[in-house]
């Protein structure tokens, strides 16, 4: 599940505009700012490219505590070479 606070620290860590996201997730921008203000909750294709969007670009969607949390994910350190 994504929640509003994390769609917004994940652009802002991307630096990205609501609209930026919107285009990303192929989704209109009144879905993005209604869905970041809590005036509703997307329908669950668009809440899912929304996440799948956030997530392409390397944005990490957890829960930590029972707490919404959003974290950016670490480059592999399988190809370390000795």
């Amino acid at each position: 599940m994504l929640t509003p606070e994390q769609s917004r620290a994940a652009r802002g860590w991307l630096d990205w505009t609501q609209d930026d996201l919107a285009k990303r997730a192929n989704v209109s921008l009144s879905t993005i700012r209604d869905f970041e203000k809590g005036r509703r909750t997307p329908i669950g294709n668009n809440l899912d490219a929304i996440r799948r969007a956030l997530e392409a670009a390397g944005v990490v969607l957890t829960f930590q505590d029972g707490r919404p949390a959003v974290g950016v994910a670490q480059p592999s350190t399988s190809d370390t070479r000795v």
